[in-house]
């Protein structure tokens, strides 16, 4: 796991004894550097924004807020945040969820401690990561779905909103200004529409929200 700089990490699970594993477990790995430490959704947000790691484990469960709605709340303003959600459930639903609003990987608790680094170096290389366990039923079940759905249905909240403001004509600045995001962020959103979309230009986006109903004629 090479790299020129450790690779920055921050940590959010609420039962105490899960996280000082975990965090004991990543700080004797030789390139990585844990940035910060929390036990809820709110400070899992505050945590991304003010520690910028490059990747944070996410507990699923936790008391108040949980960790998906947390996700979904910290993709849309970093969407190059890799996120890799921790469980104790490998249903389809929770894996696939996760997922389809923007998580990297999906790790078991009560997986080896091997598997730490391996999934940081997955991420880190662009790849989604899922503890063994779960991997081919949670992709069976993720393949299933989204082929019977229309392809904006696997887009997150914030990709649609920002689908529907390209569509209407507005300029990455301007819907960074409605959105308080940088123009930096608006683009990545934009290249990830694309991308799930299989749709490569702006006019295209419109022609497919209209068909879609997504922006009305």
């Amino acid at each position: 796991m090479s790299q020129s700089r450790p690779i920055r990490v921050a940590l959010v699970d609420d039962h105490h004894l899960v996280r000082a594993g975990i965090g004991a477990l990543l700080r004797e790995l030789p390139d990585v550097e844990v940035v910060g430490e929390g036990s809820d959704g709110e400070t899992a947000i505050r945590l991304a924004q003010e520690s910028v790691p490059d990747v944070l484990f996410l507990d699923l469960v936790m008391p108040g807020m949980s960790g998906l709605v947390a996700l979904e709340r910290i993709i849309g303003r970093q969407p190059d945040l890799k996120v890799i959600i921790l469980s104790m459930h490998s249903s389809e639903e929770h894996v696939v969820r996760a997922l389809q609003l923007g998580a990297a990987g999906y790790m078991l608790k009560d997986v080896a401690p091997e598997e730490l680094p391996l999934a940081l170096t997955a991420v880190m290389g662009g790849d989604t990561w899922l503890s063994s366990a779960i991997s081919r039923t949670a992709i069976a079940e993720y393949v299933d779905r989204t082929a019977h759905e229309a392809p904006h249905d696997t887009l997150t909240a914030r990709q649609l909103q920002v689908l529907k403001l390209i569509a209407e004509g507005h300029s990455s600045k301007d819907i960074g200004a409605e959105l308080d995001l940088s123009v930096k962020t608006i683009e990545t959103f934009r290249a990830q529409i694309m991308e799930r979309l299989d749709i490569h230009d702006v006019a295209g986006l419109v022609r497919y929200a209209i068909r879609q109903g997504i922006m009305p004629l």
